[in-house]
């Protein structure tokens, strides 16, 4: 008699199976409740609830570079299941054995109340006798993605991918699968539609998240990978229907293989995978609640102070004392409240390869750093540092002190990338040597915020220690972020950054413990306006750092352009503020002073696109913020002919509702609410303009 394990919990509908014969099928995880009809007898065998590949072992069907069809996957059997709480919320548990092997997998599946998301990891455990080599586990497999609605996949299935890359990070791009060559031509193929990451920057390609789209059933699955290294998830079609295999590094795709030992246990790397009524917005307004709900808890992300950092348009890392006292005095000036002082504070000139001492230099600061951070907390502001604390560079002096120990090894040879190693965060003197650092920065120097760069991409990883470079990889990946949680722990109110060359590690393995993600190192603010309107999608928006730079040449439409990019998100203070005219400072002041007033109702507030996502190709683009009665809109012309633009927002539509420009205070733009329809009606009579529109609802 099959067992049936059937759960409801925060508007999520899942369904498990344990047939006769031990084996466990997931039927069903959405927002609907499961139809058994959808889902013929013989097609239950492709929803398998885990993939597992171990060495030596068969594979079945025709599956080419999928990872279904895996052994000892299909042997898996129910072995028990526990269904609790805790202070989260509700928790289930799977476990399952392979009786030829007895390697023993549970399947986590974490509930949080309130939020169609769950979190989700698999652990193994060797129960018998003899080795096995892992070469695939997934942390979540779900077939059946296209099951609602009568429309073949091909016309009513749409999947939405974050490209990203230096400088031109968050691309969203939506696709139907035949324009991603999964056309429906069999029941099954040896096409996958795949996303992967292979080295340290998480985020160096894709940001590790995707959205797929029934359009005809009115839902989306989303999910994210929740790790700061190499990961994979990949679409393919068995039994007729689609599946999604989520999962940490695989040996075939990541170069990782894990041998476990008899008794060892090993968790995958975890996912948050989300299932709503609706699309892509909804879809991402419960990511965003969840990512609220599993980040560290601290003050950063509710008082959201605005961060001045010299580097970005302005002094290009080279500050010096004589530079940095006329731009501390503008920043105070105008409102910032942290004053960071970025790269090259630690060298007297070329610094790039020789980091990793972290002791100042004399010649930039002949007077001795320390006067400089006094200097900056005797004008009200918090004091910060540049830091790249992973890597030594290959002409550091502090290199005396180590050996191949402290290093990422390859083939016998340190890696080397940019000029720089790649430490080890498993080496007990590398982590000495860290704290010692940021001891030094926070009780001798009295910094209280970090910016933590990282600029490199250590590659595959590393074979000390480890049974393939993406184990070595995977076990660094997890002692960093233990490194960082025990920083945490010993300096709460310290704010770190996190930076990898702007925003290529952009994932809630790093997201969960920083406050703050600087999002690009985009030098053209024009350019920025799409990063910025995308970058709610990949993280809260008071976690997302923007940068703001006025030029020294520009006008004072290029001023609000910059601030508008960062005034819903986290204002990211940079350009020569002491150079400009008093016009233009005053304008800097204006967005800072408007942002005081409304970054309490940003920090709670859920993310809009009233034009779609936008690409770097839009004339015009725009984003809001919703929170209570209030909603933010920026917009941005970049080009086109038109002056005029219509903002539909469906969520306000039949609101009485005032309607401003609220920054600039003064311009020649106007907007138009049209309760009945819903629509915004901008109009900006120039290209390469922008504008900050609240609307407060009338009760």
């Amino acid at each position: 008699m099959s067992k049936w394990i059937e759960i409801t919990e925060n508007g999520l509908h899942l369904v498990l199976k344990v047939t006769d014969s031990l084996d466990v099928r997931l039927l069903h995880f959405g927002p609907e409740p499961f139809r058994p009809e959808l889902v013929a007898e013989k097609q239950e065998e492709g929803f398998r609830l885990l993939e597992l590949q171990l060495t030596g072992e068969d594979r079945a069907e025709y599956h080419g570079r999928t990872h279904r069809a895996t052994f000892p996957g299909l042997r898996m059997r129910y072995k028990s299941h526990n269904d609790s709480r805790n202070e989260i919320g509700r928790k289930l548990e799977i476990a399952l054995v392979d009786p030829e092997t007895k390697l023993e997998s549970t399947s986590h599946i974490q509930f949080y109340e309130g939020v169609s998301v769950v979190r989700c990891w698999t652990v193994l455990k060797n129960a018998g006798s003899e080795p096995v080599g892992v070469e695939y586990v997934s942390t979540f497999a779900l077939t059946g993605l296209d099951k609602e609605g009568e429309l073949d996949r091909d016309a009513k299935i749409a999947v939405s991918i974050p490209h990203s890359g230096w400088q031109s990070e968050l691309q969203w791009r939506t696709y139907t699968l035949p324009e991603l060559g999964l056309s429906h031509m069999t029941d099954r193929s040896s096409k996958r539609i795949s996303c992967s990451n292979t080295g340290s920057w998480s985020a160096a390609e894709h940001i590790p998240m995707a959205v797929l789209e029934n359009k005809e059933a009115g839902t989306a699955l989303v999910w994210q990978i929740e790790h700061n290294g190499s990961w994979h998830w990949e679409i393919i079609d068995q039994f007729n229907f689609l599946t999604l295999l989520v999962s940490g590094p695989t040996e075939h795709d990541n170069h990782w293989w894990k041998q476990l030992r008899p008794g060892e246990e090993f968790a995958t790397v975890p996912a948050a995978v989300g299932a709503v009524k609706g699309g892509f917005e909804q879809a991402i307004a419960q990511l965003t609640t969840y990512r609220r709900a599993i980040r560290r808890p601290n003050d950063d992300n509710r008082l959201l102070r605005v961060i001045f950092n010299d580097y970005m348009n302005c002094l290009w890392g080279s500050p010096t004392t004589a530079k940095l006292i006329p731009l501390i005095d503008a920043a105070a000036e105008i409102g910032c409240e942290y004053f960071c002082i970025d790269a090259g504070w630690y060298a007297s000139g070329e610094w790039w390869d020789g980091v990793g001492e972290w002791l100042p230099s004399s010649e930039r600061f002949p007077e001795g750093i320390k006067y400089v951070l006094d200097y900056i907390r005797g004008k009200g502001m918090i004091p910060g540092l540049w830091l790249e604390l992973e890597v030594m560079g290959i002409r550091s002096p502090k290199l005396a002190e180590t050996n191949d120990g402290w290093f990422f090894m390859r083939h016998g040879k340190r890696v080397k990338d940019r000029s720089r190693y790649q430490l080890d965060y498993r080496n007990p003197e590398v982590v000495a040597h860290a704290n010692e650092v940021i001891r030094r920065l926070v009780e001798d120097y009295g910094v209280g915020y970090i910016k933590m760069d990282y600029n490199i991409n250590a590659g595959i990883g590393t074979e000390t220690n480890a049974d393939s470079f993406g184990d070595g990889l995977l076990q660094h990946n997890r002692a960093y972020l233990a490194w960082l949680d025990s920083i945490f722990a010993k300096y709460p109110d310290l704010v770190i950054e996190n930076c990898s060359s702007g925003g290529m590690r952009m994932d809630y393995a790093m997201l969960s413990r920083h406050s703050i993600q600087s999002t690009s190192d985009q030098e053209d603010y024009v350019k920025y306006a799409a990063i910025a309107a995308s970058s709610p999608s990949a993280l809260t928006p008071e976690q997302s750092a923007i940068w703001s730079y006025p030029l020294r040449e520009g006008d004072d439409e290029e001023v609000v352009f910059n601030m508008v990019n960062a005034m819903l998100l986290r204002i990211h203070q940079s350009g020569h503020l002491a150079e400009l005219s008093p016009r233009r400072r005053a304008l800097v002041k204006e967005a800072l002073d408007y942002y005081k007033t409304i970054r309490g109702d940003i920090a709670q507030s859920l993310p809009f696109w009233p034009l779609g996502l936008p690409t770097a190709q839009d004339d015009w683009i725009s984003f809001g913020l919703r929170h209570g009665d209030r909603a933010y809109v920026a917009v941005w012309r970049l080009g086109g002919p038109s002056a005029e633009a219509v903002l539909p927002i469906p969520q306000l539509a039949g609101a009485d509702a005032e309607v401003r420009i609220a920054y600039p205070s003064e311009s020649d733009s106007r907007v138009v609410w049209h309760a009945s329809s819903g629509q915004l009606k901008v109009t900006l009579p120039r290209k390469k303009t922008a504008r900050l529109i609240e609307l407060k609802v009338k009760r």
